[in-house]
């Protein structure tokens, strides 16, 4: 079973969320596992309970979220201690930009 960590964004005005609650449902129902911070979709309207509604598991923290996660999902690339801390072999899919930072 793949699990899905999605944490919420940090970055000053960011108000986009990586996966929304009718992604999520998706994911559940192909058999995923979904966790996903509390408050992720504030900024984005989107309310805790729609994401448990949708099958996802409320954690406190980012780092909860992403603690032996298969998947990583984020809009702005998480801080560097964030990322190192993430089991080998797990991926993160978000915007990147590695041109703003080549030890990223």
């Amino acid at each position: 079973m793949t699990v899905i960590g999605v944490a919420r964004e940090t970055a000053a005005g960011e108000r986009r969320v990586a996966l929304t609650p009718e992604t999520c449902r998706k994911l559940v129902a192909a058999g995923a596992t979904v966790r996903v911070e509390r408050g992720l979709g504030r900024g984005a309207h989107f309310p805790d309970e729609a994401y448990a509604e949708a099958g996802a598991q409320l954690l406190d923290g980012a780092d909860a979220v992403r603690d032996g996660a298969d998947v990583v999902l984020c809009v702005q690339a998480p801080e560097p201690a964030a990322i190192a801390r993430l089991r080998p072999g797990a991926v993160l899919v978000g915007t990147l930009q590695p041109e703003a930072d080549p030890a990223r």
